[in-house]
C-alpha cells in the first residue's frame, strides 16, 4: 500500500487531500496542531482504518526531525510528503510586527524544509519519492496585505526548485499554487499585531472547493508535475506578471484581494 503523510491536515485543501488519498487506497499519515481535529478528520474519511495521526506544530523547529523519525517508524517508510500546513496574512507590510513575520517564515518556509531534510535520506536510500509543497499563486507574484506570507512562499520556490536540480530524477517535487480556495485560511490569517484575522475574505469565500482543488492537486502529483496552478481568473494573474509585467503592476495596486 502507497503512503502519504500530509502536514496541515486537519482543515482546507489538507483536509480534503486526506479524503482523496484515502478513496485512493492510500495509507495515510495525518498530522497537524490540533490532535482533536485529526481524529474528527480520520473518522470522518471512508476507510479510518487507513489513517494514522502524528501531532505536530511547524513552529516548533527543535522537534520535527524528532516528528520525521516518529512518522518513518509508524509508516515504514513515506511515498509522498505534502506540505499543506501553514499560516496566511492580511497586514500591510510597514504595520505588521516582526514577530508575526517571523512566524510565517518559521511555519510556511523553515517546517517544510525540516521535514523534507529528515524524510529525504530514506527516500533517497529507497530511490523513489515525492516532495509536493502547497505553496500560493503569491508564491509567484506579491499582493497587498500578505508581504511575509508572500516572501514565505517565493521562498519555497528557491528551496524546492533548487533541490530538484540536485535530486536524483527518480525522486520528485511539485510546488503547488492554489488560488483563492474555499478554506478557513482567512480566519485564521496573521494580521498587524499576530492575532487572527477571525473573519473570510469574500474572495476566498467565494473561491474553489477545497475538495475540487485537491482533485486538481492529486492528478499533479500522480503526472509528476514540477508546479501546478489552481483556481479561477486568479491564476491569470502569473501570465499578466510574466510577459505584462508594468500592466500587472497596475492592476495589482486596484485589485481586491481582502
Amino acid at each position: 500500500m502507497a503512503k502519504v503523510w500530509i502536514t496541515g491536515a486537519s482543515s482546507g485543501i489538507g483536509e480534503a487531500l486526506v479524503y482523496a488519498y484515502v478513496d485512493l487506497g492510500y495509507e495515510v499519515l495525518l498530522s497537524a496542531r490540533n490532535e482533536a481535529e485529526l481524529m474528527r478528520v480520520r473518522l470522518a474519511s471512508k476507510y479510518p482504518e487507513r489513517c494514522k495521526i502524528l501531532p505536530l506544530d511547524l513552529a516548533q523547529s527543535d522537534q520535527l526531525a524528532t516528528k520525521a523519525e516518529t512518522a518513518l517508524s509508524i509508516m515504514g517508510h513515506i511515498d509522498i510528503l505534502v506540505h499543506s500546513g501553514g499560516i496566511s496574512q492580511r497586514a500591510l507590510a510597514m504595520q505588521a510586527s516582526s514577530d508575526s513575520e517571523e512566524k510565517l517564515l518559521r511555519v510556511n518556509f523553515w517546517g517544510s524544509v525540516y521535514l523534507t531534510k529528515a524524510i529525504l535520506p530514506s527516500m533517497i536510500a529507497r530511490n523513489s519519492g515525492h516532495i509536493v509543497c502547497i505553496s500560493s499563486l503569491v508564491g509567484k507574484f506579491g499582493t497587498p496585505y500578505r508581504s511575509a506570507y508572500s516572501a514565505s512562499k517565493h521562498a519555497l520556490h528557491g528551496y524546492f526548485d533548487s533541490l530538484r536540480a540536485e535530486l536524483p530524477t527518480s525522486l520528485q517535487v511539485t510546488l503547488i499554487c492554489p488560488g483563492f480556495i474555499k478554506t478557513a485560511v482567512t480566519l485564521n490569517a496573521l494580521t498587524a499585531d499576530g492575532s487572527a484575522q477571525g473573519t473570510m475574505d469574500d474572495a476566498q469565500a467565494n473561491g474553489m472547493s477545497a475538495t475540487d482543488c485537491a482533485q486538481k492537486i492529486v492528478k499533479a502529483i500522480a503526472a509528476k508535475k514540477a508546479e501546478a496552478y489552481i483556481g479561477g481568473k486568479e491564476t491569470i494573474g502569473i501570465y499578466l506578471k510574466r510577459f505584462f509585467p508594468s500592466l500587472f503592476q497596475k492592476i495589482i495596486r486596484k485589485a481586491k484581494v481582502v
